[in-house]
């Protein structure tokens, strides 16, 4: 078992992208619980560290709890996930989607799950075969290949710069092609940390479904705390957050299986990713 300080109960991990302001932003100003520690950092890098053992429970990438089933698990009714257009999870691209064959597509470091998803839409939706390449920073400036993946807040900025013609939600493909949501971040806690601290995780499971519930009910002011930092006006951000999904409903479930379930059979996770191991509470 990972080694805890005395003083510190759980280490929290949590992304502070725009699209995780209801939780984070309430979070942030009303849990104040001394004995769990907040780690912020992007989706790839929390990944990692509840990998490692350095985080007990965090927000992550849907495909980092693919990659190691047998090492997690999932807490219900959090999620973040979109039933069509997502709005922060695109490809750019100078030609049509369908001219991508062997061209050269950029991709975001940011999220794996990103990564796999826009695989899956180009080589299995659309029988491409195109070039992949990892890019650390992608910006509008860069020009470096003619399809860029971008996600979260930095998707949002290349969104609104106008500087490429093709633009295509990841989310509404998907939805157009399967009829299901794209879960794109779920709450996973580590397994053992579960089994020896089931009180704690309960604990915090309440209070993210708290700050959940609170954050949606006040979109206006975290709107305008979190909106000129992209930046775009307050009613595009309440409209983008509205029409995310927070909840693990079992269409999300579906959806998410059936990723899974392509991820098996490209040979990119284990089968041991199904079925879902959920934690709930009465």
């Amino acid at each position: 078992m990972v080694g805890y300080a005395k003083q510190i109960e759980a280490r929290v991990g949590m992304v502070s992208f725009l699209n995780t302001a209801p939780i984070y932003e309430t979070w942030r100003r009303t849990v104040k619980e001394p004995t769990w520690l907040l780690r912020e950092a992007p989706p790839t890098v929390l990944n990692h560290l509840l990998y490692r053992g350095e985080l007990d429970l965090a927000m992550v990438s849907s495909q980092e709890y693919a990659l190691h089933p047998e090492s997690y698990r999932v807490l219900a009714d959090l999620s973040i996930a979109a039933t069509g257009a997502v709005g922060s999870v695109f490809l750019f691209a100078r030609r049509p989607l369908e001219e991508l064959d062997r061209a050269l597509v950029l991709l975001s470091s940011r999220s794996q799950t990103s990564v796999s998803l826009v695989k899956i839409i180009l080589e299995d939706f659309y029988r491409l075969q195109p070039r992949y390449e990892i890019a650390d920073v992608v910006s509008d400036e860069e020009g470096a290949g003619e399809a860029v993946l971008s996600i979260g807040d930095e998707a949002l900025f290349l969104a609104a710069s106008g500087n490429y013609p093709h633009r295509y939600d990841l989310a509404d493909i998907w939805y157009g092609q399967t009829g299901l949501p794209f879960v794109f971040a779920l709450w996973a806690v580590r397994e053992e940390f579960y089994r020896d601290r089931p009180e704690v995780v309960r604990a915090i499971h309440g209070e993210l479904k708290r700050c959940l519930r609170e954050g949606l009910n006040d979109l206006p002011a975290i709107c305008r705390r979190a909106a000129p930092r992209i930046p775009m006006t307050e009613e595009e951000c309440h409209r983008y957050l509205a029409g995310m999904q927070y909840d693990f409903s079992p269409a999300q479930q579906a959806g998410l299986s059936l990723f899974f379930q392509l991820l098996i059979e490209r040979g990119e996770v284990p089968a041991t990713a199904l079925p879902l191991k959920i934690i709930y509470y009465e």
